[in-house]
């Protein structure tokens, strides 16, 4: 029986080069807030790496340390920030791949993906996918919603566009074949105790199931 996993998402890393956005200070962690963590992860076997939205900080800080400790994740880059000061450019792209990373759609724009239009809704998830797919020369398979936004449009459009996982940050576990998968975003007053309170919300059995009804409410909204 496969276990379920435990999917972590962390964004910035180091000292902020840039203005930050509403919302991201909560999630930029120092070098050594990140480390505590993914110390703590390397101990584990049912934990999933993840890193959103392209951040320069990507090569600088995460590539080595995950490196270092043998450990691989996903990172979902927005396309539109290709390139621009501060964030990922092809080649930096192209580097987390070539070292064995998997490289995942954050849409073209960090836009809502829940109440998007036809048009905008295509740009976030087939054009941004055409894009990085010409960067790294193999399919993207992988998505993860900005600020965890999704109903049942957003995801019956991602299947329909060839993603086989689509990343929330619904927080709690997720089963590792399953389409939907929930994550917990690390913010800068985690430490090790994060995956504690993470297992937490699925102990007893009973709020496991809970839960899960409230979050397969969520798919179908």
């Amino acid at each position: 029986m496969v276990s379920r996993s435990i999917n972590l998402t962390f964004h910035g890393i180091g000292e902020p080069p840039r203005p930050l956005e509403p919302g991201e200070c909560s999630v930029w962690l120092t070098h050594e807030q990140f480390l505590t963590v993914l110390d703590q992860a390397a101990c584990r076997e049912n934990v999933a790496i993840t890193v959103d939205d392209g951040n320069a900080s990507d090569l600088v800080h995460v590539l080595p340390a995950l490196r270092e400790r043998g450990l691989t994740a996903t990172f979902f880059v927005v396309a539109e920030r290709l390139g621009k000061p501060h964030f990922l450019d092809e080649d930096g792209v192209r580097a987390l791949a070539a070292a064995g990373m998997e490289i995942g759609c954050h849409g073209l724009r960090h836009r809502r993906w829940r109440g998007l239009d036809v048009l905008a809704l295509h740009e976030e998830l087939i054009d941004a996918k055409i894009i990085l797919e010409g960067v790294v020369g193999r399919p993207v398979t992988r998505a993860a919603c900005p600020f965890g936004s999704y109903d049942r449009r957003v995801l019956r459009a991602a299947r329909g566009c060839g993603y086989e996982r689509v990343y929330t940050s619904d927080r709690g576990t997720a089963h590792p074949d399953e389409f939907l998968q929930a994550r917990n975003s690390v913010g800068d007053g985690d430490d090790a105790g994060l995956f504690d309170r993470i297992s937490r919300l699925e102990t007893p059995a009973h709020r496991a199931v809970r839960r899960r009804v409230k979050l397969t409410a969520k798919q179908w909204r």
